[in-house]
């Protein structure tokens, strides 16, 4: 191959990052665990309540017994940190393929040169997916514990929201690695 036949290494890993980053925040928008409930009190003591931004899952760990589609008694769903995930989550989706799309595009797709600009282009629209992700899951964690739930339960962080949080950082981190594309503009 002579030189100019190479894909740039920042395309590379921004083409890298940013499906594994679109896998992770698929996977946490729709699965239902943002939040864990446990040890509820008049509940069995393996009781697990799951609350993701779309169902709620109860789980008898001692069983297995699990079951979703629960009723949301405290108005959980009603929540804006709730309702913002349940607006920006599907939108970052979006937005990253369509930031993907534009990316294969730019970066080779049967040409010899990779197109910089288009690239470029599609990094700043990945960071922005990415940002738009990171701001529901970020905004969620901060009021974990300030969201409805029986007084006197535990509350942890359940691995949609981690899966949500590490999603957008590999999204983040790809759209920058793209963004480095803009450098080869200015350069020709």
């Amino acid at each position: 191959h002579p030189p100019s036949m190479r894909t740039p290494t920042a395309m590379i890993v921004g083409l890298v990052l940013c499906p594994c980053g679109l896998l992770l925040t698929f996977t946490g928008t729709l699965t239902p665990n943002w939040r864990q409930v446990s040890r509820v009190p008049d509940q069995p003591r393996d009781f697990i309540l799951e609350q993701g931004i779309w169902d709620m899952c109860r789980e008898l760990q001692s069983s297995h017994d699990r079951r979703c589609g629960q009723a949301d008694q405290l108005g959980y769903f009603e929540q804006v940190p709730v309702r913002v995930a349940r607006g920006l989550m599907p939108t970052s989706l979006v937005l990253t393929l369509l930031g993907l799309v534009v990316a294969a595009l730019g970066v080779r797709c049967w040409q010899e040169q990779p197109r910089h600009l288009l690239a470029g282009v599609a990094g700043l629209v990945l960071l922005l997916a990415g940002l738009l992700s990171l701001i529901p899951a970020s905004w969620y964690t901060h009021e974990l514990w300030a969201l409805p739930a029986t007084a006197g339960s535990t509350l942890v962080v359940g691995y949609s929201l981690v899966l949500s949080y590490l999603g957008s950082c590999l999204e983040i981190l790809g759209g920058l690695a793209l963004s480095l594309s803009f450098h080869h503009c200015c350069k020709e």
